[in-house]
């Protein structure tokens, strides 16, 4: 992988096979396509904000499938039910039994789903951080919530959580410094556990 002549460089529009995707899993995708030459694979991706409006992810991914029909051999899905309420699945069943990476969201299968699920007992109290949130946790959360006009709202925003977890994707001293300081301005307890890619890594290499 050190040769320049063996890496493989994503282009767009190549693979036969399409990954529709969180935006907030862009980069972790694309490396994942990079480092194991998955050429048949191509992504396209739609915003992260949708997080905020998880209602409207259902039908923002049905328009993402129905506009690369014909144009794709297959077609998978890298979201969780991500706040959905089940609506996604409905969704992928309606547009001919697209499939998805398993999972409720990005922290469970970045986590594997499995070991996310034996931390059940303490999720509800635990704010999650990926790379991607911890990166842009500014204007994704802090700015989005308009604590940065009231940060004296950060309390009753967060009060039912008692601790932070940090799960990043790759080893990066700047992200783990910069989530030890989200963790203190929030007052939570600080928690690091690497994770890697998780089943995001399986979920690609299936299709």
């Amino acid at each position: 992988m050190n040769d320049t002549q063996d890496h493989y460089r994503f282009k767009k529009g190549m693979g036969s096979t399409l990954m529709i995707a969180c935006g907030a899993l862009a980069r972790e995708i694309i490396d994942l396509i990079e480092m194991n030459k998955w050429q048949h694979l191509d992504v396209t991706c739609l915003p992260a904000r949708l997080h905020h409006d998880p209602q409207l992810i259902p039908e923002a991914v049905r328009k993402k499938i129905r506009a690369a029909q014909g144009d794709y051999e297959k077609i998978y899905v890298l979201y969780g039910d991500c706040g959905t309420g089940g609506l996604l699945d409905k969704v992928l069943e309606e547009e001919g039994g697209i499939e998805r990476i398993a999972g409720p969201h990005c922290f469970s299968f970045f986590m594997g789903n499995d070991a996310f699920a034996e931390r059940s007992d303490d999720e509800i109290t635990t704010f999650y951080l990926t790379d991607y949130f911890c990166r842009h946790f500014d204007k994704f959360v802090w700015q989005a919530l308009a604590l940065d006009r009231r940060p004296d709202m950060a309390e009753f925003v967060f009060g039912n959580y008692t601790k932070l977890l940090f799960m990043p994707q790759v080893k990066d001293e700047a992200l783990e410094f910069k989530a030890q300081e989200i963790a203190d301005r929030l007052g939570l307890q600080y928690e690091y556990k690497f994770c890697g890619y998780g089943d995001l890594l399986t979920a690609m290499a299936a299709p």
